[in-house]
């Protein structure tokens, strides 16, 4: 396996690959790994020839009252995770070499950008469309793999390739879970024994509505009324039912939609989502 901070050496690599007929899978990361990252990793290795996988915290995606500085960097670990799981090249740039001096250029996706965590974190997605428009050109044409756990991330990332036709196919992956039912993130590191416990509220919550549905409930705010007593509504951020596509709140259930999160325990945010009602 071949590690680079540089730009124009994780070119190079992936080019090589690529002239050798090998079919690029890309895994974009902020390092931290866990089994959901490594999940992404195996399946990129299962359908390509070539697998990337970048580690670089973006600092343009953190607000600034948010937890970069503190975001975990265990990147010794991270490189062990890549290699075991077949990654073929890990592309770790430090972020003025991402972002260099003078740089200007923005990124904005809209529609899908603007509920959920684009009213709770202005620019966030400005800075994620940006980083993903930039990795997808540095590493060029490949199949990219995200997990749905950042299920409106997926669907910014998806909208901004399409618009701007990049020749990126988005892989949609199954979110890894922990026994209780709480969604794998590199933050659950950050959880005090009782938040910990507290968190599987979230999931729980997502169920309810699912099991409401089954049931032939139909009213989302019927739907939200009984979730939300699952949680702590101090701790509570938001709590929806959107369409699948276009992410805006429903009325009524009567296709596919998500039910998405976001909790607050301690200083740690957590985010997560489910699909009800059909393919999405």
């Amino acid at each position: 396996m071949n590690a680079t901070g540089k730009i124009v050496e994780a070119r190079k690599l992936i080019d090589a690959a690529r002239f050798e007929g090998k079919r690029v899978g890309f895994v974009p990361t902020m390092g931290a790994l866990h089994a959901g990252h490594v999940s992404l990793i195996r399946r990129a290795r299962e359908e390509n020839g070539y697998v990337v996988v970048s580690i670089f915290v973006n600092p343009t995606q953190f607000g600034p009252n948010e937890d970069l500085s503190k975001y975990p960097r265990t990147f010794a670990d991270d490189l062990e995770a890549c290699k075991a799981a077949g990654a073929d090249l890990v592309f770790h740039p430090e972020p003025d070499e991402v972002y260099p001096a003078g740089m200007s250029t923005t990124v904005s996706v809209a529609g899908v950008t603007d509920p959920m965590e684009g009213e709770h974190r202005p620019g966030h997605f400005d800075g994620v469309a940006l980083v993903c428009a930039k990795l997808f050109n540095i590493v060029g044409a490949c199949s990219a793999y995200f997990g749905e756990k950042d299920a409106q991330q997926v669907r910014v990332i998806e909208r901004m390739a399409a618009d701007l036709d990049m020749p990126v196919e988005v892989v949609r992956c199954p979110t890894v879970r922990d026994a209780d039912g709480l969604a794998l993130s590199s933050r659950n590191r950050y959880l005090e024994r009782e938040d910990r416990r507290r968190a599987s509220s979230l999931p729980r919550a997502l169920r309810s509505v699912e099991e409401g549905v089954a049931n032939g409930e139909r009213s989302a705010s019927v739907l939200l009324d009984r979730a939300r007593q699952l949680l702590d509504a101090d701790a509570v951020d938001y709590f929806e039912i959107v369409d699948s596509s276009t992410l805006q709140r429903v009325a009524t259930v009567d296709g596919p939609v998500l039910v998405c999160g976001a909790i607050r325990l301690g200083v740690t945010r957590l985010i997560d989502n489910i699909s009800v009602g059909g393919a999405r």
